[in-house]
Protein backbone atom coordinates (compact mmCIF):
# COMPACT_ATOMS: atom_id res chain seq x y z
CA UNK A 1 0.00 0.00 0.00
CA UNK A 2 1.43 3.88 -0.42
CA UNK A 3 2.84 5.24 2.12
CA UNK A 4 0.30 7.77 3.68
CA UNK A 5 2.50 9.96 5.88
CA UNK A 6 6.10 10.83 6.67
CA UNK A 7 8.04 8.85 9.51
CA UNK A 8 8.05 12.31 11.27
CA UNK A 9 4.82 13.69 13.23
CA UNK A 10 2.93 16.24 11.94
CA UNK A 11 3.72 19.35 14.08
CA UNK A 12 0.34 19.71 15.34
CA UNK A 13 -0.59 16.75 16.40
CA UNK A 14 2.68 16.22 17.97
CA UNK A 15 1.87 19.40 19.62
CA UNK A 16 -1.85 18.33 20.86
CA UNK A 17 -0.66 14.89 22.07
CA UNK A 18 2.51 16.19 24.06
CA UNK A 19 0.71 16.46 27.11
CA UNK A 20 -1.23 13.13 27.32
CA UNK A 21 2.25 10.89 26.71
CA UNK A 22 2.70 10.85 30.42
CA UNK A 23 0.19 8.41 30.39
CA UNK A 24 3.06 5.73 28.88
CA UNK A 25 5.55 4.31 30.86
CA UNK A 26 7.53 3.66 27.57
CA UNK A 27 8.71 6.00 24.30
CA UNK A 28 7.03 2.66 22.34
CA UNK A 29 3.59 3.28 23.74
CA UNK A 30 3.88 7.31 23.10
CA UNK A 31 4.95 6.48 19.71
CA UNK A 32 2.32 3.94 18.65
CA UNK A 33 -0.63 6.36 19.91
CA UNK A 34 0.57 9.20 17.65
CA UNK A 35 1.08 6.36 14.63
CA UNK A 36 -2.33 5.19 15.15
CA UNK A 37 -3.56 8.82 15.33
CA UNK A 38 -2.08 9.67 12.20
CA UNK A 39 -3.58 6.41 10.78
CA UNK A 40 -6.80 7.46 11.67
CA UNK A 41 -6.41 11.05 9.90
CA UNK A 42 -5.31 9.55 6.93
CA UNK A 43 -7.18 8.58 3.83
CA UNK A 44 -7.41 5.17 4.22
CA UNK A 45 -10.75 3.09 3.37
CA UNK A 46 -10.28 1.04 6.06
CA UNK A 47 -8.61 1.99 9.51
CA UNK A 48 -7.27 -1.09 11.68
CA UNK A 49 -3.95 -1.70 13.01
CA UNK A 50 -3.10 -3.82 9.57
CA UNK A 51 -4.28 -1.39 7.10
CA UNK A 52 -2.78 1.63 9.24
CA UNK A 53 0.48 -0.41 9.71
CA UNK A 54 0.99 -0.88 6.02
CA UNK A 55 0.55 2.77 5.29
CA UNK A 56 1.85 4.73 8.14
CA UNK A 57 5.69 3.94 8.46
CA UNK A 58 7.21 3.70 12.24
CA UNK A 59 5.31 0.96 13.34
CA UNK A 60 3.55 -2.70 12.94
CA UNK A 61 0.32 -4.44 13.29
CA UNK A 62 1.41 -6.19 16.70
CA UNK A 63 2.07 -3.25 18.46
CA UNK A 64 -0.97 -0.91 17.51
CA UNK A 65 -2.90 -4.11 18.08
CA UNK A 66 -0.86 -4.26 21.89
CA UNK A 67 -1.45 -0.67 21.85
CA UNK A 68 -5.16 -1.20 22.35
CA UNK A 69 -4.98 -4.96 24.30
CA UNK A 70 -1.40 -5.22 26.00
CA UNK A 71 0.72 -2.71 27.22
CA UNK A 72 -0.42 -0.68 30.51
CA UNK A 73 -1.97 2.74 30.50
CA UNK A 74 -5.24 4.30 31.61
CA UNK A 75 -7.37 4.84 28.81
CA UNK A 76 -10.19 6.65 31.65
CA UNK A 77 -7.63 8.72 32.93
CA UNK A 78 -6.40 9.64 29.54
CA UNK A 79 -10.03 10.43 28.36
CA UNK A 80 -10.40 12.52 31.55
CA UNK A 81 -7.39 15.03 30.99
CA UNK A 82 -8.77 15.48 27.43
CA UNK A 83 -12.14 16.07 29.01
CA UNK A 84 -10.26 18.72 31.11
CA UNK A 85 -8.32 20.29 28.74
CA UNK A 86 -11.45 20.54 25.90
CA UNK A 87 -13.26 22.17 28.55
CA UNK A 88 -10.48 24.44 29.34
CA UNK A 89 -9.19 25.27 25.71
CA UNK A 90 -12.15 24.67 23.15
CA UNK A 91 -15.71 25.92 24.79
CA UNK A 92 -17.63 28.81 23.91
CA UNK A 93 -20.05 28.59 27.11
CA UNK A 94 -23.68 27.45 27.90
CA UNK A 95 -22.80 23.85 27.27
CA UNK A 96 -25.56 20.73 26.85
CA UNK A 97 -24.78 17.49 27.08
CA UNK A 98 -26.62 15.39 24.51
CA UNK A 99 -26.71 11.35 25.03
CA UNK A 100 -27.64 8.98 22.12
CA UNK A 101 -26.53 5.42 21.10
CA UNK A 102 -24.93 4.00 17.88
CA UNK A 103 -24.35 0.63 16.50
CA UNK A 104 -21.65 -0.92 14.77
CA UNK A 105 -22.63 -4.07 12.53
CA UNK A 106 -20.48 -6.75 13.19
CA UNK A 107 -20.02 -10.71 11.70
CA UNK A 108 -19.96 -13.10 14.18
CA UNK A 109 -20.83 -13.90 17.83
CA UNK A 110 -16.88 -13.02 19.46
CA UNK A 111 -16.54 -8.91 19.88
CA UNK A 112 -17.58 -8.47 23.25
CA UNK A 113 -21.30 -7.18 23.44
CA UNK A 114 -22.26 -8.47 19.85
CA UNK A 115 -25.66 -9.38 19.50
CA UNK A 116 -28.83 -9.63 17.62
CA UNK A 117 -30.70 -6.16 18.76
CA UNK A 118 -31.98 -2.96 17.05
CA UNK A 119 -29.99 -0.39 16.28
CA UNK A 120 -30.68 2.95 15.00
CA UNK A 121 -27.79 3.30 12.87
CA UNK A 122 -28.80 -0.15 11.07
CA UNK A 123 -32.28 1.27 11.58
CA UNK A 124 -33.63 -2.93 11.93
CA UNK A 125 -32.36 -5.63 14.03
CA UNK A 126 -29.15 -6.68 13.05
CA UNK A 127 -25.86 -8.52 14.65
CA UNK A 128 -23.88 -5.43 16.03
CA UNK A 129 -22.51 -3.90 18.99
CA UNK A 130 -23.98 -0.68 20.27
CA UNK A 131 -22.50 2.05 22.41
CA UNK A 132 -23.91 4.61 24.50
CA UNK A 133 -22.52 8.12 23.72
CA UNK A 134 -22.10 11.54 25.26
CA UNK A 135 -21.36 14.64 23.40
CA UNK A 136 -20.76 18.22 25.06
CA UNK A 137 -22.08 20.61 22.27
CA UNK A 138 -22.57 24.91 22.75
CA UNK A 139 -23.58 26.96 19.84
CA UNK A 140 -19.86 27.54 18.75
CA UNK A 141 -18.34 24.10 19.34
CA UNK A 142 -18.97 20.47 20.18
CA UNK A 143 -16.74 17.38 21.14
CA UNK A 144 -17.12 13.70 22.56
CA UNK A 145 -17.14 13.53 26.06
CA UNK A 146 -17.31 9.46 26.88
CA UNK A 147 -18.46 6.19 25.33
CA UNK A 148 -19.62 3.06 26.73
CA UNK A 149 -20.49 -0.11 25.11
CA UNK A 150 -24.17 -1.61 25.74
CA UNK A 151 -23.85 -5.33 27.23
CA UNK A 152 -27.00 -7.44 25.87
CA UNK A 153 -29.00 -9.60 28.39
CA UNK A 154 -27.25 -12.59 26.36
CA UNK A 155 -23.92 -11.20 27.76
CA UNK A 156 -24.46 -10.21 30.95
CA UNK A 157 -26.51 -14.05 31.79
CA UNK A 158 -23.49 -15.37 30.35
CA UNK A 159 -20.27 -14.70 33.01
CA UNK A 160 -18.46 -17.05 31.38
CA UNK A 161 -18.45 -15.15 27.98
CA UNK A 162 -18.13 -11.89 30.03
CA UNK A 163 -14.75 -13.35 31.55
CA UNK A 164 -13.19 -14.43 27.75
CA UNK A 165 -13.87 -11.01 26.32
CA UNK A 166 -13.15 -9.63 29.33
CA UNK A 167 -15.79 -7.35 30.69
CA UNK A 168 -15.33 -6.51 34.24
CA UNK A 169 -16.85 -8.47 36.71
CA UNK A 170 -19.20 -6.22 38.33
CA UNK A 171 -20.38 -5.30 35.31
CA UNK A 172 -24.05 -5.94 35.12
CA UNK A 173 -27.13 -5.42 32.77
CA UNK A 174 -28.18 -2.14 32.74
CA UNK A 175 -30.32 -0.15 30.16
CA UNK A 176 -29.55 2.22 27.60
CA UNK A 177 -30.36 4.96 29.69
CA UNK A 178 -29.07 3.76 32.86
CA UNK A 179 -26.05 3.59 31.18
CA UNK A 180 -26.46 7.44 30.26
CA UNK A 181 -27.18 8.32 33.48
CA UNK A 182 -23.53 6.70 34.45
CA UNK A 183 -21.72 8.54 31.91
CA UNK A 184 -23.65 11.99 33.70
CA UNK A 185 -21.85 11.27 36.53
CA UNK A 186 -18.64 11.04 34.89
CA UNK A 187 -19.00 14.16 33.26
CA UNK A 188 -20.07 15.48 36.80
CA UNK A 189 -17.08 14.10 38.07
CA UNK A 190 -15.09 15.78 35.29
CA UNK A 191 -16.67 19.02 36.26
CA UNK A 192 -17.58 19.52 32.64
CA UNK A 193 -19.63 22.68 32.43
CA UNK A 194 -23.39 22.34 31.28
CA UNK A 195 -27.22 23.65 31.55
CA UNK A 196 -29.03 21.65 30.06
CA UNK A 197 -29.59 17.73 28.85
CA UNK A 198 -30.63 16.71 25.12
CA UNK A 199 -31.88 13.46 24.16
CA UNK A 200 -33.58 11.70 21.67
CA UNK A 201 -37.36 10.09 22.00
CA UNK A 202 -35.59 6.53 23.40
CA UNK A 203 -34.29 8.01 26.37
CA UNK A 204 -36.62 11.15 26.63
CA UNK A 205 -39.82 8.22 26.88
CA UNK A 206 -37.92 6.59 29.22
CA UNK A 207 -39.61 7.83 32.96
CA UNK A 208 -36.85 6.27 34.67
CA UNK A 209 -34.22 8.25 32.88
CA UNK A 210 -36.35 11.24 33.49
CA UNK A 211 -36.58 10.32 37.03
CA UNK A 212 -33.26 10.14 37.57
CA UNK A 213 -32.51 13.82 35.96
CA UNK A 214 -34.64 15.04 38.07
CA UNK A 215 -33.32 13.39 41.41
CA UNK A 216 -29.82 15.31 40.15
CA UNK A 217 -31.32 18.58 39.83
CA UNK A 218 -30.79 18.59 36.23
CA UNK A 219 -32.66 20.85 33.47
CA UNK A 220 -33.49 18.67 30.23
CA UNK A 221 -35.31 19.47 27.49
CA UNK A 222 -35.78 15.68 25.37
CA UNK A 223 -37.74 14.54 22.20
CA UNK A 224 -40.56 12.08 23.50
CA UNK A 225 -42.72 9.79 21.93
CA UNK A 226 -46.06 10.47 20.73
CA UNK A 227 -47.56 8.38 23.30
CA UNK A 228 -45.84 10.20 25.70
CA UNK A 229 -48.50 11.04 29.25
CA UNK A 230 -49.13 13.85 30.83
CA UNK A 231 -51.85 16.18 32.48
CA UNK A 232 -52.14 19.56 30.91
CA UNK A 233 -51.87 22.06 33.56
CA UNK A 234 -55.12 24.43 33.88
CA UNK A 235 -58.36 25.10 35.54
CA UNK A 236 -60.27 21.89 34.32
CA UNK A 237 -58.68 18.31 35.08
CA UNK A 238 -59.00 16.31 31.77
CA UNK A 239 -56.55 13.58 32.94
CA UNK A 240 -53.64 12.21 31.59
CA UNK A 241 -53.56 12.12 27.76
CA UNK A 242 -51.26 11.06 25.78
CA UNK A 243 -48.66 14.21 24.43
CA UNK A 244 -50.01 14.32 20.78
CA UNK A 245 -54.00 14.55 22.17
CA UNK A 246 -52.66 17.24 24.12
CA UNK A 247 -51.03 19.32 21.47
CA UNK A 248 -53.71 19.22 18.80
CA UNK A 249 -55.88 20.78 21.02
CA UNK A 250 -54.26 24.08 21.03
CA UNK A 251 -55.55 26.49 18.40
CA UNK A 252 -53.16 26.89 15.33
CA UNK A 253 -52.88 30.67 16.82
CA UNK A 254 -51.03 30.12 19.33
CA UNK A 255 -48.30 28.29 17.29
CA UNK A 256 -45.23 30.50 16.23
CA UNK A 257 -42.13 30.00 13.67
CA UNK A 258 -39.12 29.85 15.04
CA UNK A 259 -35.49 30.16 13.61
CA UNK A 260 -32.71 28.00 15.66
CA UNK A 261 -29.97 27.58 13.33
CA UNK A 262 -28.47 28.42 10.18
CA UNK A 263 -27.60 25.51 7.97
CA UNK A 264 -26.46 25.33 4.60
CA UNK A 265 -29.49 25.88 2.89
CA UNK A 266 -30.57 28.77 4.97
CA UNK A 267 -31.65 29.22 8.54
CA UNK A 268 -33.82 26.53 9.76
CA UNK A 269 -37.14 26.77 11.13
CA UNK A 270 -40.55 25.04 12.44
CA UNK A 271 -44.17 25.93 13.63
CA UNK A 272 -43.37 25.31 17.89
CA UNK A 273 -45.87 25.75 20.54
CA UNK A 274 -45.75 25.40 24.43
CA UNK A 275 -48.02 24.65 26.95
CA UNK A 276 -47.49 23.74 30.99
CA UNK A 277 -48.14 20.15 31.52
CA UNK A 278 -47.03 17.38 34.49
CA UNK A 279 -45.75 14.47 32.74
CA UNK A 280 -47.92 11.59 34.61
CA UNK A 281 -47.24 7.76 34.83
CA UNK A 282 -49.47 5.17 35.51
CA UNK A 283 -52.11 8.32 35.83
CA UNK A 284 -49.67 9.88 38.62
CA UNK A 285 -48.90 13.29 38.33
CA UNK A 286 -44.46 13.47 38.48
CA UNK A 287 -42.73 16.72 37.19
CA UNK A 288 -44.24 19.66 36.33
CA UNK A 289 -42.62 21.14 33.28
CA UNK A 290 -43.31 22.31 29.02
CA UNK A 291 -44.59 19.54 26.58
CA UNK A 292 -43.30 21.36 23.09
CA UNK A 293 -44.65 20.77 19.94
CA UNK A 294 -42.80 20.97 16.64
CA UNK A 295 -45.00 20.73 13.29
CA UNK A 296 -43.84 21.63 9.52
CA UNK A 297 -44.04 25.84 8.86
CA UNK A 298 -45.73 27.07 5.76
CA UNK A 299 -44.27 25.45 2.75
CA UNK A 300 -43.05 22.97 4.57
CA UNK A 301 -43.60 19.21 4.99
CA UNK A 302 -42.85 16.48 7.52
CA UNK A 303 -43.74 15.22 10.56
CA UNK A 304 -45.35 16.07 13.77
CA UNK A 305 -42.71 16.30 16.90
CA UNK A 306 -42.82 16.69 20.63
CA UNK A 307 -40.39 17.41 23.50
CA UNK A 308 -40.55 17.54 27.55
CA UNK A 309 -38.85 20.36 29.54
CA UNK A 310 -38.80 20.47 33.62
CA UNK A 311 -37.12 24.81 33.17
CA UNK A 312 -39.35 27.23 34.48
CA UNK A 313 -42.55 29.23 33.59
CA UNK A 314 -40.13 31.98 33.10
CA UNK A 315 -38.08 30.04 30.57
CA UNK A 316 -38.56 31.54 26.72
CA UNK A 317 -39.86 29.21 23.92
CA UNK A 318 -36.73 30.21 21.87
CA UNK A 319 -34.26 28.96 24.26
CA UNK A 320 -35.92 25.54 24.72
CA UNK A 321 -36.17 25.18 20.74
CA UNK A 322 -32.55 26.16 20.19
CA UNK A 323 -31.77 23.50 23.02
CA UNK A 324 -33.96 20.47 21.64
CA UNK A 325 -32.14 21.25 18.38
CA UNK A 326 -28.42 20.75 19.52
CA UNK A 327 -29.05 16.61 18.70
CA UNK A 328 -27.52 16.72 15.71
CA UNK A 329 -23.86 17.43 17.16
CA UNK A 330 -24.11 14.50 18.52
CA UNK A 331 -25.26 12.99 15.39
CA UNK A 332 -22.04 14.95 13.63
CA UNK A 333 -20.33 13.09 15.99
CA UNK A 334 -21.18 9.16 15.44
CA UNK A 335 -20.90 10.38 11.05
CA UNK A 336 -17.64 11.97 11.51
CA UNK A 337 -16.40 9.07 13.89
CA UNK A 338 -17.04 6.35 11.45
CA UNK A 339 -16.43 8.02 8.04
CA UNK A 340 -13.71 9.75 8.57
CA UNK A 341 -11.67 7.85 11.54
CA UNK A 342 -12.27 4.26 11.34
CA UNK A 343 -14.25 3.88 14.42
CA UNK A 344 -16.14 1.05 13.18
CA UNK A 345 -13.46 -0.84 11.57
CA UNK A 346 -12.13 -2.15 14.83
CA UNK A 347 -11.76 -6.02 15.12
CA UNK A 348 -10.36 -6.77 18.32
CA UNK A 349 -12.81 -8.51 21.09
CA UNK A 350 -12.29 -7.79 24.09
CA UNK A 351 -13.70 -5.52 26.30
CA UNK A 352 -10.62 -2.90 27.10
CA UNK A 353 -9.67 -2.83 23.14
CA UNK A 354 -12.99 -2.09 22.50
CA UNK A 355 -13.04 1.45 25.03
CA UNK A 356 -9.27 2.07 24.22
CA UNK A 357 -9.94 2.34 20.59
CA UNK A 358 -13.16 4.78 21.06
CA UNK A 359 -10.84 6.94 23.68
CA UNK A 360 -8.02 7.05 20.68
CA UNK A 361 -10.90 8.24 17.84
CA UNK A 362 -11.71 10.43 20.82
CA UNK A 363 -8.60 11.74 21.16
CA UNK A 364 -7.89 12.26 17.27
CA UNK A 365 -11.89 13.90 16.97
CA UNK A 366 -11.22 16.21 19.60
CA UNK A 367 -7.58 16.94 17.88
CA UNK A 368 -9.53 18.62 14.52
CA UNK A 369 -12.03 20.27 17.14
CA UNK A 370 -9.06 21.79 18.38
CA UNK A 371 -7.48 22.51 15.52
CA UNK A 372 -10.61 23.92 13.64
CA UNK A 373 -10.88 26.54 17.28
CA UNK A 374 -7.34 27.76 17.50
CA UNK A 375 -7.52 28.37 13.80
CA UNK A 376 -10.99 29.86 14.47
CA UNK A 377 -9.57 32.54 17.28
CA UNK A 378 -6.98 33.56 14.98
CA UNK A 379 -8.85 34.62 12.26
Amino acid sequence: MPLKASTEPLPELAEFLDPFTSHFLRSEGREDLERYCTGLLSDLPRKNPTTIAASIPGTHPQRLQELTTEIQWDENALNAQRVERMCDEVRGGDGALIFDDTGFAKQGKSSVGVARQYSGTLGKVGNCQVAVTCVYADPAVSWPVNVRLYLHKEWTDDPDRCAQAGVPAERTFQTKPEIALDLLDEADEMQVPYKVIGTDAGYGGDHTFLAGLEARKKHYVVAVPCDFRVEVKGPSDPGSRRADEGLREVALSEWKTISWREGTKGWLRKKFVAIRAYRTLEGTRQQLGWLIGERPARGQSGDWKYYFSNFSAATSLETMVEYAHRRWHIEEFHEGGKSLLGWDDYQGRLWTGFHRQATIVMLTYSFLRWQEWRQRQQA
